[in-house]
């Protein structure tokens, strides 16, 4: 193939290195311009005079043929492809076809333009035409569909197949699109080391070139695999790997020394050869030496004294090795072995050996016989009584064995024997001064004994000073189990015996009571009932059932049926329109039950009322004919539906409740009959009696509203009139006092006022009944104490908690004004409801006072000091840890301010409960202690990789963190060493960790240094040159300059600049402008 007005890589290497020379040049130009300015001839070159000839003018001299042109984004290729490299050979169908149908779909994924012609010798040349990179996609595509295609292989090492492939796949794709060729790589699992090339003669050779060279680069680095015995790996990484971390710097070689943990003999060497081959070399020397002068020597060591000889994170191993450099193997944690082998020079085996044992022997476990009943008295609240010991001996771990009558101390022998000591002391006298006792009792008694939140069991532990231990419910066990004083044990076994004693032969009776009593008998927030609960403690149990029985016979008849028929009966819920009663037992027994509810039902008696008394008689929200029919054993009285002109009103229900409910409608349809006829005709008043109400003043006519429609007066159905007096103004309006005013200066001050006094008439009873109850209706003012101080409480946001007492006790409350610092509220209203309201205010000032209290018990103040380095750990990151401190333990954390330098940068301030805030101070010292544990070191990384390792977002370090349970920290911008990076943890997991990072290292690296080589074909950036402002542009020996010293002409004068006429108006056409 050939193509013409390439632009390769070659060519525009080249064109920059002629606009980077051209740059010196006008660098240097300025640099001389502070000096001495340029000529004006030098600065603007004149063009050349007219050439005699065409070919003469080819080539103008002069300072402009040194500025190449600069080529425009878009450019053009010309590919020819011959007769016999062509896929489609048929001269007929040329420009249609599969040939044109694959320049089109090439021309739609690329965005390039195609334009194909046959040439005289048949071969197919085809121009493409756009950006570089869409013109280098169409070639490749060109290639692979429209030319026929030859395959070659290339053989390289396999570990340098990832380095062609490049980062996500990134320099394979460049070279494929540069050559125009497919390259298929064997996959990592593959052992072949063939690269196969598919494409064109030219872009096999040209990926073949490029691989190789790819693959050159690679051979400076080398990467070699020694196998050494897994037992000589000490003597190799030295105590502490202070030998291998010497060889590493000397060498500049990567040393990777599999872990203790890792069964793995192979070792690891990365660098360049010939350093790389002195480490082999040197690593190789001491293994030989090794394997020919040491000797082992086994000795037995008890199994539970192994931790003992390797120590704290294997360091004893380490501190033997230094001393003796004798290496102790130890067998797995899994195994039976006691064998400890030593392997060393002789000669040091026996200094060896001593302090093998001597660590061995270092630590001792020691048991202290204990009942286990008596732990939790040793351990002590919260752990009181064992912080004693360990705080004195930090180095002893003492253990308790759940259900084990002992106890087991590890630690240094003196440490060990003086803890013994002092528990054994501890235990004899808890066995002097403590006994327990066990008794069985029904598990389904036990939430009883308990009693309501824990009441009961609560008293007992309290009265006797012992403990108490009930199974939960889920273990359904019976066993109960009583600790502490011998003479309390015994008395409180006693107690709880009586009690399940008392339980056991405890029965149930029902008692059957109108459901309407049922609220009058618990009383207001249950205070009567609560009454009788403490008058006859022996009762446990007092409840409600809801009986309902609108529809059908009394409550008592019901129960009768459920207990004589032994059946269960569900009547329909109130709020339920169903009328279906549901029975529960036996066949026969639910069948007798059924005879006699319907025998009941079909007591029906039907009464003739007047349809105009109907209204009347039912009463405003059925209020007389509900009291009728719960008066009379809870009867079913229905009248007709409105409008129907029927007299007839059906009562249902048992036959002496359903007559007695008749006698009273038909009595009080005759009330109502004789009260119209006596207010038509003024019969009968004789036998009324007129009473005058001198007690209520005219307020509480207005306020209460005294009139026939209040629920006070209308029981009282024989009243004929309640006349309230209208308060006349007291002046008229001329200004002179009114008669009613004239006359009360003449009667007595004492007397009451006209407007004060009610008229009541009708029959005697009835009037005497509705005085009292208007009487009833005159408001009372009592005072009860509040503090001051709880007074805005109580009137609560906006005033709805006084609102809202107002409204349930319906009276009127008056708070002092904040002015007055009084402690007195008043209460206004009926006398019945004063009673309650003040019973509710006090009720409410001890929720106020209660809540004070605990609001000061929550205000305890707990100081920790802990090193600021920790406090970013203990917050977390976007604070998830100490949010989980906060709401676990509901405590406030406080940290110091850092900008505060008043404020102690080391006390962390914590709020809220005694014991919640102890336990948080817990908490946070854990995760102190585990930090102290943790190591940092510094591994020296390459800045140019930093970003890689980091990835997006901090994705990738963030995966690397978790997987190996490391912190890494990189350095900010501006630190002194920007290659210094900090890894933070366990040291097993810090040497895994740099192991990793020090491993992608060295492949990032690679593709760093690749594309440093690519930006030598980049164009450099704007901000890379200069932004220094311009002192203008100065040129010697000018035209303007030359006489007389004139100065620069004046761009905006018309004497230096005339104008060449007056501007002409475009002509117009009537068809628009010329195109």
């Amino acid at each position: 193939m050939s193509s013409v007005a390439v632009l390769t890589q070659e060519s525009f290497a080249e064109h920059r290195s002629g606009l980077a020379q051209q740059q010196v040049k006008v660098t240097a130009l300025n640099s001389e311009e502070e000096n001495d300015p340029p000529t004006y001839k030098e600065a603007f070159p004149p063009l050349p005079e007219k050439a005699p000839c065409l070919e003469a003018a080819q080539e103008p001299a002069g300072p402009w043929s040194k500025i190449r042109p600069i080529k425009a984004s878009v450019i053009t290729q010309v590919f020819h492809v011959p007769l016999e490299e062509r896929k489609y050979k048929d001269m007929n169908q040329f420009g249609e076809g599969e040939q044109a149908k694959i320049c089109l779909d090439i021309m739609q994924k690329t965005g390039a333009h195609l334009e194909l012609s046959l040439a005289k010798d048949q071969g197919l040349s085809i121009m493409v035409s756009g950006k570089l990179e869409a013109v280098m996609k169409a070639r490749k595509e060109i290639v692979a569909r429209l030319q026929t295609q030859a395959s070659a292989t290339v053989a390289i090492p396999k570990e340098h197949h990832r380095f062609v492939i490049g980062k996500n796949g990134e320099k394979l794709q460049d070279l494929e699109l540069k050559t125009a060729t497919k390259i298929q790589i064997p996959r990592p699992d593959d052992p072949s080391n063939q690269i196969k090339i598919t494409g064109t003669k030219e872009g096999i050779e040209k990926a073949r070139h490029e691989i190789l060279l790819i693959s050159a680069e690679q051979d400076k680095r080398a990467v070699e695999r020694l196998d050494v015995e897994k037992v000589y790996h000490p003597f190799i990484a030295g105590p502490y790997n202070k030998l291998v971390s010497e060889l590493m710097q000397e060498t500049g070689t990567r040393i990777n020394i599999p872990p203790p943990s890792v069964n793995k003999t192979e070792i690891v060497f990365t660098g360049e050869k010939e350093q790389l081959a002195q480490a082999v070399a040197r690593v190789k020397k001491i293994y030989e030496e090794k394997k020919k002068k040491t000797t082992t020597i086994a000795v037995e060591v008890k199994k539970s004294q192994h931790k003992y000889v390797i120590g704290p994170k294997g360091n004893s191993l380490q501190e033997i090795l230094e001393k003796t450099g004798v290496s102790v193997e130890i067998p797995p944690t899994d195994s039976s072995s006691e064998t400890v082998i030593l392997r060393g020079e002789p000669e040091k085996l026996g200094q060896a050996l001593t302090e093998v044992y001597a660590k061995a022997n270092s630590f001792t476990v020691s048991s202290v016989s204990a009942p286990s009943w008596l732990h939790r008295f040793i351990i002590g609240k919260k752990g009181q009584n064992l912080a004693k010991i360990t705080q004195q001996m930090p180095k002893v771990h003492i253990e308790f064995t759940e259900g084990e009558d002992k106890i087991t101390l590890e630690g240094p022998t003196e440490d060990v024997n003086v803890a013994q000591e002092q528990i054994e002391v501890m235990v004899k006298d808890l066995i002097n001064r403590m006994d327990y006792a066990e008794i069985n009792v029904d598990h389904k008694f036990h939430r009883h004994l308990i009693g309501k939140n824990g009441a009961n069991i609560n008293r007992i532990k309290d009265l006797y000073k012992v403990s108490v231990r009930i199974p939960p419910d889920n273990e359904k066990s019976n066993l109960i189990r009583i600790e502490g004083d011998p003479q309390g044990v015994q008395q409180a076994k006693k107690e709880l015996l009586e009690l399940a004693s008392r339980m056991e032969n405890e029965r149930t009776k029902d008692l059957i009571i109108e459901q309407k009593f049922h609220r009058t008998i618990i009383g207001q927030k249950g205070e009567r009932i609560r009454e009788i609960r403490e008058k006859f403690p022996e009762v446990r149990y007092l409840s409600f059932l809801c009986y309902l029985s609108n529809n059908f016979a009394g409550m008592y008849s019901l129960w009768q049926i459920r207990e004589e028929s032994n059946t269960k009966i569900d009547l329909p819920a109130e709020n339920s329109n169903s009328e279906t009663i549901v029975i529960t037992g036996k066949k026969a027994n639910c069948e007798a039950a059924r005879h006699r509810i319907l025998a009941i039902q079909k007591e029906l008696v039907e009464v003739s009322i007047p349809s105009k008394l109907h209204n009347s008689l039912i009463g405003a929200k059925g209020r007389f004919i509900r009291s009728i029919m719960e008066e009379c054993g809870g009867v079913h009285i229905h009248f007709p539906t409105e409008g129907s002109g029927s007299d007839t009103v059906t009562i249902r229900g048992p036959a002496q409740d359903v007559e007695k409910a008749k006698k009273q409608l038909l009595h009080l349809a005759e009330e109502k009959v004789s009260l119209a006829l006596q207010g038509m005709e003024h019969v009968g008043l004789t036998s009324c009696l007129f009473l005058e109400v001198e007690v209520i003043p005219s307020v509480c006519m207005k306020g209460f509203g005294v009139n026939r429609t209040n629920p006070f007066l209308r029981d009282l159905n024989t009243v004929w009139v309640i006349k309230t007096p209208v308060v006349e103004p007291a002046v008229q309006e001329n200004g002179e006092e009114g008669g009613e005013g004239k006359e009360g200066k003449d009667t007595d001050p004492s007397s009451p006022k006209k407007c004060d006094i009610i008229i009541i008439s009708g029959r005697r009873e009835k009037c005497e009944a509705a005085k009292e109850a208007l009487q009833a209706l005159v408001p009372v003012t009592i005072e009860v104490e509040v503090p001051f101080d709880l007074h805005r409480y109580i009137i609560g946001q906006k005033g709805s908690g006084i609102r809202k007492m107002m409204d349930e006790f319906e009276v009127n409350i008056q708070v002092p004004a904040p002015e007055l610092q009084s402690d007195i509220i008043t209460i206004t209203g009926l006398a019945t409801n004063l009673d309650r309201a003040k019973a509710g205010l006090l009720e409410r000032v001890k929720e106020l006072q209660a809540e004070q209290e605990d609001r000061a018990l929550r205000s305890f103040k707990l100081t920790v000091t802990v090193d600021p380095k920790y406090h970013p750990k203990i917050i977390g990151r976007k604070g998830a840890v100490i949010t989980q401190i906060r709401t676990e333990h509901e405590v406030n954390i406080q940290f110091p301010d850092k900008d505060d330098e008043s404020q102690a940068q080391d006390q962390i301030t914590i709020t809220g409960y005694e014991k919640n805030a102890e336990a948080a101070r817990d908490a946070i010292m854990k995760i102190v202690g585990e930090l102290e544990q943790m190591v940092s070191e510094d591994v020296t990384l390459d800045h140019r990789v930093h970003a890689r390792i980091i990835g997006a977002r901090g994705k990738a370090i963030r995966k690397i963190m978790d997987e190996f349970k490391v912190d890494i920290r990189f350095p900010q911008s501006g630190a002194p060493d920007p290659n210094c990076v900090t890894v933070t943890g366990l040291p097993e997991n810090v040497e895994e960790a740099i192991d990793h990072i020090l491993n992608l290292e060295e492949e990032y690296l690679a593709d760093v240094v690749d594309n440093e080589a690519m930006q030598v074909y980049m164009k450099p950036s704007s901000h890379e040159e200069s932004k220094a402002p311009s002192k203008g542009f100065v040129v010697r020996d000018a035209p303007w300059a030359t006489v007389n010293n004139e100065k620069a002409p004046d761009m905006s004068s018309s004497e230096d600049f005339p104008s060449f006429g007056a501007q002409v108006a475009p002509k117009t056409l009537p068809w628009g402008p010329k195109r």
